[in-house]
């Protein structure tokens, strides 16, 4: 499906956002080569992880835009709770599922 004008910006910040991770990744192994602590490095690698999180999100935003059914029906209200749903998910992961198809949380 080819890209709509409106979402050329929103890509070109996912793309920066990409090179910026990018370059972080090269500048831990910099970092290892140089021998430099290890407090710094676990430093560069959390910052890594909060950029690939943000790109997730953004994505996962355009997904459910584009691609969900149904989602130009839903009322506003519906559809901020879903996005709240989703950055939840992926803040703590999926739910674990119980034997028998249960979603229920385990205590």
């Amino acid at each position: 499906m080819p890209e709509q004008p409106e979402a050329a910006p929103r890509q070109n910040h996912v793309i920066t956002r990409l090179r910026r991770i990018e370059g972080q990744v090269r500048g831990i192994q910099r970092m290892l080569e140089e021998g430099r602590d290890c407090e710094g490095i676990l430093t560069q690698l959390m910052a890594i992880r909060s950029g690939i999180e943000q790109v997730s999100l953004i994505l996962l935003d355009r997904h459910v835009e584009r691609c969900v059914q149904g989602l130009a029906q839903m009322d506003e209200q519906s559809r901020d709770e879903l996005y709240r749903v989703l950055r939840l998910w992926t803040r703590l992961g999926p739910v674990p599922v119980e034997p028998g198809g249960s979603q229920e949380p385990r205590p």
